[in-house]
């Protein structure tokens, strides 16, 4: 239910993983992804595990409707691996999940470490067969001798297993760490990138991709920006979008050439000389970047703001949200601590008019485009009674606190929400905080 002024009412409706204070580092989540329906759920963790949660039918069905997911199947998608030509270790943490459009009963997904890519069928089998004529109940195989009759084989009910096995592995492409992967409209083909190169694949060929975008300077001491995102468009299958370190959009389209070295358009905001700072550079590379459903706009992520572009108007955003603004003030120590190079995702809501992104503290704030209200919320252990209606939370500068208030300096910038998911048809929401997955639903 909306709230004051159409606002969206949050309440808590599950929370996943341990309640221990102690985490285990492979435990921790790293990408959260809905399936095209929001039926499914997929998590990926820094030990190289994917779990799959799917809603709950009762939950579904119920009035009002409930955003309950159970796990429905969890298997390990990548292990460490070693670099023996550079000595170096791969990590086994995912990345990336994205999951493919749903043709038949099974669902497919693709993943990604570091360095390799793989496609996972995830299907169910409820029957198994019996009668077989070579082989005897246990297995065994039978004596030749004794067979003396033909069985037809039969298959009988079992209990719902849920399988996930890999059907391609796409790897030795990416010479750096693989960033982003997006499937491309057409459910073909996707794109994967790297620091300074973005391949364009077939999900049928995986000893083969194309180099559609190389921004590797001929001599390494003139690098002067990486890539640091990339997506396709949802509707234009030839298009699509890299965000680069420097705070750059850069919007290329396939038809015009190979190599997509030129874009065909450059979003950039011009800088502001007088709130120029050291930390300038590092606080606008852009973290991630989405396209809207409706393929109109599309939203970046930077350290301290969201902006939303129109695809049609290169020279500015159309509309800035800050995020956490009072931690301009805060840049040297963040910078100290590493936190400065933390890397924040943000999603739309189904019908684009909402926008989501993670903070410190577990706080994620929330932005109505329509009436410019935002929220900041906390995914906390403290609300994990159902249907709890999350409480805004406000962070106050300096000077009197009120009673509800967080000072700026008793935020705990160990807890971060850098992964969120919104459903693609209901405000059911998903939340990674360290190892913890919070769901909530809109109060309805």
């Amino acid at each position: 239910m909306a709230g004051n002024g159409g606002e969206i009412q949050w309440c808590f409706s599950q929370v996943k993983g341990s309640i221990e204070d102690e985490v285990a580092d492979a435990d921790i989540i790293s990408c959260v992804e809905f399936n095209s329906t929001g039926e499914l759920l997929a998590t990926g963790d820094k030990g190289g595990r994917v779990v799959i949660f799917q809603r709950d039918r009762a939950s579904r069905n119920a009035v009002p409707s409930r955003g309950e997911y159970n796990v429905y199947s969890t298997f390990q998608s990548h292990e460490p691996e070693f670099d023996y030509l550079k000595s170096l270790e791969i990590e086994e943490k995912i990345n990336k999940i994205r999951w493919l459009r749903q043709t038949n009963r099974n669902h497919f997904l693709l993943s990604t470490n570091d360095k390799t890519i793989k496609l996972w069928k995830v299907a169910e089998r409820d029957k198994r067969p019996e009668g077989y004529n070579l082989k005897d109940e246990t297995g065994l195989v039978r004596d030749p001798a004794n067979i003396t009759q033909l069985r037809v084989p039969i298959f009988q009910p079992m209990e719902l297993m849920v399988e996930a096995s890999p059907k391609r592995v796409f790897a030795n492409a990416h010479t750096y760490h693989i960033n982003s992967i997006s499937v491309n409209s057409d459910q073909e083909t996707y794109l994967s990138a790297d620091d300074l190169r973005i391949n364009l694949w077939n999900l049928e060929i995986t000893d083969q991709s194309f180099n559609i975008v190389d921004i590797k300077p001929a001599n390494m001491e003139e690098l002067t920006e990486v890539i640091t995102a990339a997506e396709f468009h949802p509707q234009q299958c030839s298009t699509f979008v890299y965000s680069s370190s420097k705070g750059t959009i850069r919007l290329c389209d396939m038809r015009d050439q190979a190599l997509c070295d030129k874009h065909a358009k450059l979003f950039e905001e011009p800088e502001d000389p007088t709130s120029r700072s050291f930390f300038s550079e590092i606080i606008s590379s852009i973290s991630d970047v989405k396209f809207s459903h409706n393929g109109r706009y599309m939203m970046t992520r930077d350290y301290l703001s969201v902006k939303v572009w129109d695809l049609t108007m290169e020279k500015e955003p159309v509309e800035t949200y800050q995020v956490h603004e009072y931690l301009r003030s805060k840049l040297c120590s963040l910078y100290e601590n590493d936190c400065i190079f933390d890397k924040f995702e943000c999603s739309w809501s189904g019908d684009d008019r909402h926008i989501m992104t993670g903070s410190y503290n577990n706080f994620f704030r929330m932005f109505d485009r329509d009436t410019k209200r935002d929220s900041t919320l906390e995914a906390c252990r403290e609300i994990t009674k159902p249907r709890t209606v999350l409480k805004p939370r406000k962070v106050c500068q300096g000077g009197k606190r009120k009673k509800d208030e967080i000072s700026v300096d008793c935020l705990d910038f160990n807890k971060k929400i850098l992964h969120t998911g919104w459903h693609p048809l209901e405000n059911i929401i998903a939340i990674a905080a360290t190892n913890n997955l919070y769901i909530f639903c809109s109060k309805e």
